[in-house]
């Protein structure tokens, strides 16, 4: 199962929408606090966000949590200034997508510590980035067909 991380998440939709995408996926979601909205049972219900449910989800407290949780994993760290094309990394089935925050992006230490694991969604037009929620799109449904987890017949 991939791992979608959210740094930090500012727009409750983005959030929602990328909620959607990894149920449909098949992925865990995690989110990196501290959290600026409510996500608590009754918050999502209200939101019609039916599917919430039905998500893997785990919440870390805070930045240190996630380290701890993450271990000597190594993660791939998804932001415009990365190293190299989302279609050329080579995913596996287990691994971890990190999003920056939708205003600040990811922490600089960590672009630094995991420098050969970053990639990036060309931006084509005159847009300064595309939408948080659509770049989960993007890379997820590319890493989930990289990792072998569906193919043309299955999915």
């Amino acid at each position: 199962m991939l791992n979608v991380v959210l740094y930090k998440p500012e727009i409750p939709p983005n959030t929602g929408n990328i909620a959607r995408q990894c149920v449909g996926m098949n992925a865990c979601l995690h989110l990196i606090g501290p959290i600026s909205f409510d996500i608590s049972t009754k918050a999502v219900k209200r939101a019609g966000l039916d599917y919430w449910s039905e998500l893997e989800l785990t919440v870390h407290k805070n930045p240190d949590n996630f380290l701890q949780w993450l271990g000597a994993r190594r993660p791939w760290l998804v932001t415009k200034s990365g190293g190299q094309r989302y279609d050329n990394a080579a995913f596996n089935e287990s691994d971890i997508l990190v999003f920056g925050n939708e205003i600040t992006g990811l922490p600089r230490e960590w672009m630094s510590r995991w420098s050969d694991r970053t990639v990036y969604v060309p931006l084509l037009g005159k847009v300064r980035s595309y939408n948080l929620a659509n770049t989960v799109s993007i890379v997820l449904a590319q890493a989930s067909l990289k990792a072998g987890l569906y193919d043309r017949n299955n999915g």
